[in-house]
Parts: structure tokens; C-alpha cells; sequence
């Protein structure tokens, strides 16, 4: 199962601490990494991702990160050195990502190409505060397409937020694991929802909406969230990340035991037998890749580049970041 999740290259990310997390463009140029060091920064492709590490170089190359003083945040991207502060210099390069016509283009300096200022005029202001939680919230994501929060947390439950008359409200509360819920991750359809515990297992949720064919309850005109999978037996310690790669379907996790998994799902099997209408529909998942040693420490993020299938980043509290390719297996 190794082969199919391969190593392409090994970055030092943050050789001084820790680092916590991971998080690609939309437009998949540029993969932004920040520790506990302080430190936010930003990585480019720098040659063709398939060349060989041993005829000039690493395939991916840093935009150098410099200390921040005073809330202020220092980059250097397409030959400038950007300091901003409230992080304007990393919308500016978030822009450019994703206007950029091609890969090749965005990583040659060039000065004309930065895009005008932000408007300094523009402001922000907290239109809600969601406090359904009894303790600490892990993290947050939304749905792909819909006005719908995701959130985990340390109070063992994953929560659903969505808007409801011009206010901000808990709309379900997913219950099932045993200790910390770490991570969410959407799938692309935005129908399932994966989660990850300090418990060791994922769990896939759907949603169901009223008048389901599977002939799972409702409440009202509300839809129903309802585990349809638990992959236990897997991890051997608390899973820190999951992601949901949009693009090829595969379920990819971090794990304290220093280990990347790759899972998939197997395909339903068109069934003329009898089996109940409430069963019927529930996944299975295998195990695709195992990485073992995918770093020396505790694995804290997975990051499925959102345009390149199979490409998969990874951070640690070894401080590295690591570029990985899979395939599916055959």
C-alpha cells in the first residue's frame, strides 16, 4: 500500500517549532503554512512538480518569511518584499494566485503585476456569535457551495450552524464520538461530512433530507444528520486532520502515531436482493495508502491541492511540510 502514497519532496517549513497547519490557494499555486514560530509562509512550484530532486533543486520553492513586528506580516512574492499589516500583503497574494493565467507566469517577477491596494475603506464587523459549544472549538469549515458552518470541538460534538432570520443558529448537533472532535471536512457534494477524534476513528455523516427514500426521520422541513460510517481500528493514536479531496473523492488523515492514511470508498454494489431501505445506502471505506513514518512527529494537517488531483501536503511538529503523490490503487 506504500506505493501508492509517494513522497516528492521534504521541505524544512518551520525548522524552529512546530508547525500547526496548511492551506492551498484556490487556485492550487501557492500553499500557505504557518507555526509556532510566529511565522506565516508562502510556497511555489518552482520547476515542473514530476522532476527529480537530484538535477537542480526542490520542485517547491519558499516565499521567504521574515519575523513579524508590531502585527506586522513580511513576505517576499514575485521579487517584492510585502509587508502589511492585518495580513493585506496575503490577500494580495491570494488575489494573485487566483487571477494568475498559469503557474509559469505567477512565479516570474514581474512588479506590474501586483494588483492595486486594498480598499481601505472596506470594514468588518462580527455579525454573529455562535457559543453552542460547552468547550474549546477545534475548527471550522464551511460547506462548498451553501451558507452552512461546520464546527468541532473539545465537548466531543460536531455542530451546524446556518442563518435564520438575519441571526446566526445552531441547526444540528452531531454526537457520536467518545473525546475531542480535532477536524471536519466537507465532501464535494456537501452532502456528507467526515469528522476526527482524539477517539481514533472518522466518522461520515449525511444529510438526509425530509421524505428521504432511505426512510431516516425528520424533524418538520429540517434535514436530519445521521453517521452512516465509522472507521475504527485504523489509528493507533488521536487523529488531528481529515481531508476530503474534491477531486478524486479520497479521505486522507493525520494522525499523532506520525502517519498519513489515505482511504477510499468502495463502490456501492447495484443490489436486486432484498435490504432494508435504511441500510442500504451506507459506505464502506478501505484503506488506500499507509504511510507510517510520513514524518517524525505528530502529523497535524493534510491538504488536498484543490486543482491538482492526488497531490497531497502535509505538516508536522517536526516542522517539515512534505509533498506527497497518490494514485489509486489498481
Amino acid at each position: 500500500m506504500k506505493e501508492a502514497l509517494q513522497l516528492v519532496c521534504r521541505l524544512p517549513g518551520h525548522p524552529e517549532s512546530r508547525c500547526w497547519f496548511l492551506a492551498w490557494s484556490p487556485g492550487g499555486g501557492l500553499l500557505a503554512s504557518c507555526g509556532g514560530d510566529r511565522l506565516i509562509r508562502l510556497w511555489g512550484r518552482e520547476g515542473e512538480m514530476g522532476g527529480t530532486l537530484d538535477e537542480g533543486g526542490e520542485p517547491w520553492d519558499e516565499g521567504e518569511g521574515f519575523e513579524a513586528e508590531k502585527g506586522e506580516i513580511w513576505v517576499r512574492f514575485l521579487g517584492e518584499l510585502l509587508c502589511c499589516e492585518g495580513g493585506e500583503a496575503l490577500e494580495q497574494v491570494a488575489r494573485e494566485a487566483v487571477a494568475a493565467p498559469s503557474l509559469e507566469g505567477l512565479f516570474t517577477p514581474t512588479h506590474s503585476r501586483f494588483p492595486s491596494a486594498v480598499d481601505e475603506e472596506e470594514e468588518y464587523e462580527c455579525v454573529s456569535v455562535l457559543n453552542s459549544h460547552t468547550q474549546d472549538v477545534k475548527h471550522v469549515v464551511w460547506h462548498p457551495s451553501q451558507e452552512l458552518l461546520a464546527s468541532a470541538s473539545y465537548d466531543d460534538t460536531v455542530k451546524l450552524y446556518q442563518e435564520e432570520e438575519e441571526d446566526w443558529v445552531c441547526c444540528a448537533t452531531l454526537e457520536g464520538h467518545e473525546s475531542t472532535v480535532w477536524s471536519v471536512a466537507f465532501d464535494r457534494s456537501g452532502e456528507r461530512l467526515a469528522s476526527c477524534s482524539d477517539d481514533r476513528t472518522v466518522r461520515i455523516w449525511r444529510r438526509y433530507q425530509p421524505g428521504n427514500e432511505e426512510g431516516v426521520a425528520c424533524s418538520g422541513n429540517e434535514p436530519t444528520w445521521k453517521c452512516i460510517c465509522n472507521l475504527s481500528g485504523y489509528h493507533s493514536r488521536t487523529i488531528y486532520d481529515v481531508a476530503w479531496c474534491h477531486l478524486t473523492g479520497a479521505l486522507a488523515t493525520a494522525c499523532g502515531d506520525d502517519a498519513i492514511r489515505v482511504f477510499e470508498e468502495s463502490p456501492v454494489a447495484s443490489s436486486s436482493s432484498s435490504s432494508s431501505s435504511s441500510g442500504s445506502q451506507q459506505p464502506t471505506f478501505s484503506l488506500a495508502a499507509h504511510v507510517p513514518r510520513a514524518h517524525s512527529q505528530d502529523v497535524n494537517c493534510v491538504a488536498w491541492n484543490p486543482k491538482e488531483p492526488g497531490l497531497l501536503a502535509s505538516c508536522s511538529d517536526d516542522g517539515e511540510i512534505a509533498f506527497w503523490r497518490y494514485q489509486r490503487p489498481e
